[in-house]
């Protein structure tokens, strides 16, 4: 059925003063045919908004091409219902507070991209949303510690019914083993009872969560809303339809046996602050030399922490764990003397409160340094210590050593997901979840699945709860748009999924492969078997796609090369270049929006397309802009790497893998390798944009015409 479509122009904001919005509109008129095309002095107004919408009623108009302001500006206010598609041609931002008003080439810009619009909508639908009736809205948790019990309870508070599974034959994890705990409540400077016993009764209390103990995971397949969970519990096996999952499997100590220079293992009275922990359970703590009540004990701080050879991080709880423990020795013993050997003491927030407390007591000694020697002398352990802030070596003898160690996530595999990607959660390189670690860190690259606590990254007590509530309303809002069918973050809400014309499948396992999140499995041929429930709509398995069978309702290879098809060429004797550029949405539009708002200039040769992901660029796009004529292609993504990341995880990096397939394809084309280049840029980049694009412009100029310019 055709559409019928409505382009309205304001001419508000600059607009007006800078482009012919009658030449504009006979675009739309001569060469689209729209029936009606209106401008307004203010176009976001009560006033315009009511005339679009009497024309929606009276002209039955379906379809909206509003030129004005950026996309990422007055959403609600261009928004015009369900049944209503809207395309937004961004003539503020990217047009006339970038360019100079008035001229031939800023007019030009402008008509290019209302043709690019118009070329879009006519290519692209409304989304239907994948929707199942029967999805299930319960929550598993895994892992029984602090953290699990936590999501549970809050989980449970929410309306949702539970069902916790942890391996060990009780509940509690590391914090059940806890003499004290550092204090949660005010004034900040006491010990406290570990809070994990209030936090089981709690949990027993509460009917919709179902506890098992001495449990497995088996296995876990399936998508939100229907996860199918296998486990085996006190030696049975249950199956369960899950709607999310929280993992909370929590962590180990560091392996305190690789710490040979600091004399674990060869010494019997070096111990670790785990160690440590469960002889003051019993009240008083003895040395496992000989039983004897210590009357001096030294704390190593980041032991195997902070190195490049162990772990190269801070695992965050250490400093307090020690203070923690030096206060409590010292209450168990009032003619103890505690000495603490730091590098750097961490202690944020309210916890300075209790910092300062330990620091009152005239027999607990705290010095940075650096251990340069552990051995036993004269019945005691002798610990030499340099770069102190007394300026001096110092010797310590002392009747027990304590090493501070740091945590290491429990195993992800726990999972034993059925996950064509492997059975655990994707890991960074110190085998934590891997997520979006800026803006997303409950995130984790399985949907549905979230990470929380000390497996997600290093944590307290405090910390944990905080993250187990967090990960809870995660995996409440990942259900809740499972059953509207739309996407978690970052296109929260998107109601688009992939759809596949296998029919053409050549089983090349692209898509499979380079999905960030799994939400592809296969067949034992390779065809790939879609979850549409674990997609981000990050577009990136149809960039992947070289038989270009993977489209989305609102963005598809056909959407795409109308609008790079829909832009006017000019000759080479005009001397006026084409550019194309392809930017993400996440970061390098944004950037340009910003660029925009400064009045940032830059060369009005450049036709920009917005894509999901820069990873979502397939080479199709690419083969076409050339054969049309264009001189260049910028892909301006967003920045990957250990200090900022891709939005989609690996989308930036795998355009870059991608490059060689490019390369190909321009030498068949006989054409130069830097007709196509790969930017990488921040959000607040917005500065070098415009000169990433006038250096592109101008190397392109030394370059030459594209040949196919003129065929």
């Amino acid at each position: 059925m055709s559409k019928q479509t409505g382009l309205y122009i304001c001419s508000g904001c600059d607009i007006g003063e800078s482009l012919d919005l009658k030449a504009l509109a006979s675009i739309a008129i001569k060469e689209y045919n729209i029936p009606v095309c209106k401008d307004h002095h203010f176009l976001c107004g009560d006033e315009a908004v009511k005339i679009i919408k009497e024309d929606i009623l009276k002209k039955s108009i379906d379809t909206l091409v509003i030129c004005a302001c950026s996309p990422r500006a007055k959403s609600d206010t261009f928004s015009f219902g369900k049944n209503i598609q809207i395309e937004r041609v961004n003539l503020r931002e990217q047009v006339v507070w970038s360019h100079q008003p008035g001229t031939k080439d800023t007019q030009m810009l402008a008509e290019d991209y209302v043709r690019m619009g118009i070329a879009k909508t006519e290519k692209t639908s409304i989304p239907k949303p994948y929707i199942n009736d029967n999805l299930n809205a319960d929550i598993l948790v895994v892992g029984g510690g602090i953290t699990g019990i936590t999501a549970a309870i809050e989980s449970a508070k929410a309306g949702y019914k539970v069902i916790l599974v942890e391996k060990e034959k009780k509940l509690g994890g590391w914090a059940g083993k806890l003499f004290m705990q550092v204090p949660l409540s005010i004034p900040y400077d006491q010990l406290e009872d570990p809070i994990i016993y209030q936090k089981m009764k709690e949990l027993e209390e509460i009917d919709s969560i179902t506890v098992f103990t001495s449990s497995a995971i088996n296995s876990i397949s399936g998508e939100p809303g229907l996860f199918k969970v296998n486990f085996s519990a006190n030696g049975n096996s249950q199956a369960l339809t899950i709607g999310a999952i929280i993992s909370a499997t929590g962590w180990n100590p560091y392996d305190a046996t690789k710490l040979t220079e600091l004399g674990y293992n060869s010494l019997e009275d070096v111990i670790t602050g785990v160690d440590l922990e469960v002889l003051a359970k019993t009240g008083k703590i003895t040395r496992p030399s000989d039983n004897k009540e210590v009357k001096s004990v030294l704390f190593v701080q980041c032991a195997g922490s902070r190195d490049e050879k162990h772990l190269p991080y801070c695992s965050n709880f250490c400093c307090m764990t020690s203070l923690k423990q030096a206060r409590y020795i010292r209450s168990l013993n009032e003619e103890a003397n505690v000495y603490i050997i730091y590098q750097d003491i961490r202690t944020p927030g309210q916890y300075e409160q209790f910092y300062q407390q330990v620091q009152r007591d005239e027999r607990i000694f705290l010095t940075k340094g650096t251990i340069n020697g552990i051995h036993q002398h004269n019945g005691q352990i002798l610990v030499n210590v340099q770069d102190t802030l007394l300026g001096e070596k110092i010797s310590i003898g002392t009747d027990m050593v304590v090493l501070a160690t740091g945590m290491t996530p429990n195993n992800s595999e726990e999972l034993n997901l059925s996950y064509r990607q492997g059975k655990g959660l994707p890991v960074l390189k110190y085998d934590f979840p891997d997520s979006h670690f800026i803006c997303f860190p409950y995130e984790t690259r399985r949907t549905g699945i979230y990470a929380a606590g000390a497996l997600r990254a290093p944590m307290d007590i405090a910390a944990s709860m905080e993250d187990a509530t967090g990960a809870a309303l995660k995996a409440i809002q990942c259900i809740e748009s499972a059953k509207k069918g739309e996407s978690v973050h970052p296109r929260s809400g998107d109601q688009s999924y992939p759809h596949l014309y296998l029919d053409r499948c050549t089983d090349c396992k692209r898509c499979t492969e380079e999905c960030p999140f799994g939400a592809y499995d296969e067949t034992e041929k390779g065809t790939p078997l879609s979850n549409p429930n674990r997609c981000r709509r990050c577009g990136i398995c149809l960039g992947a796609c070289p038989e270009r069978i993977i489209n989305f309702d609102d963005f598809s290879i056909d959407s795409i090369s109308s609008m790079i098809k829909a832009v006017y060429i000019p000759d080479e004797f005009e001397e006026k270049p084409r550019i194309l550029i392809f930017v993400c949405e996440n970061d390098a539009y944004p950037a340009l929006d910003i660029a925009g708002q400064k009045r940032l200039e830059y060369s009005p040769f450049v036709r920009i397309i917005p894509v999901r992901c820069i990873g979502s660029i397939n080479k199709a796009w690419i083969t076409d802009a050339l054969s049309r004529g264009f001189d260049g292609i910028l892909q301006i993504g967003c920045k990957p790497g250990d200090d900022y990341q891709c939005h989609f995880i690996q989308g930036s990096e795998l355009t870059k893998t991608r490059a060689e397939n490019y390369q190909e394809a321009l030498e068949t084309m006989m054409l130069e390798p830097e007709r196509v280049q790969t930017e990488f840029v921040e959000i607040d980049d917005y500065d070098k944009i415009p000169e990433i694009i006038n250096n592109y412009v101008e190397l392109i100029d030394e370059i030459g015409p594209n040949p196919f310019k003129d065929l």
